[in-house]
């Protein structure tokens, strides 16, 4: 990793998705990654569009999934015990540690997990 990586949360995917141009221009030089979980989030929605499910894969194409590994169960456990988050919330988390990447997020539940390299952005 050469700290140009970055984990996006479902929230800021969506926030992009919908034309946030400060946040694109924020995450401008940046490797996005997501978990399988945002992955799984974003093209679960019921009633997309097609025009919209295109978009979703557009920007799933641009970005590198992250598998669920013994690493990041290991992570989700503890943090899921400690924080009594939800399942995905926990995985997401799990995977920002597990990575060692910041975790870009406007979900202020995240604000409270010590062990997150955490960028908070409000809208």
């Amino acid at each position: 990793m050469n700290g140009k990586e970055i984990l996006i949360d479902t929230n800021i995917a969506l926030y992009l998705l919908n034309g946030s141009t400060t946040l694109a221009d924020l995450l401008q030089g940046k490797n996005p990654y997501i978990s399988f979980i945002t992955e799984l989030e974003l093209i679960g929605f019921k009633s997309i569009t097609a025009k919209e499910e295109k978009q979703i894969t557009s920007f799933i194409n641009e970005c590198t999934i992250v598998s669920l590994s013994t690493n990041i169960k290991l992570n989700y456990v503890s943090i899921r015990r400690k924080y009594k988050l939800k399942l995905a919330d926990s995985i997401i988390a799990a995977t920002a540690i597990s990575l060692n990447l910041p975790l870009i997020t406007g979900d202020k539940l995240f604000r409270t997990i010590e062990e997150l390299n955490l960028i908070f952005y409000e809208q």
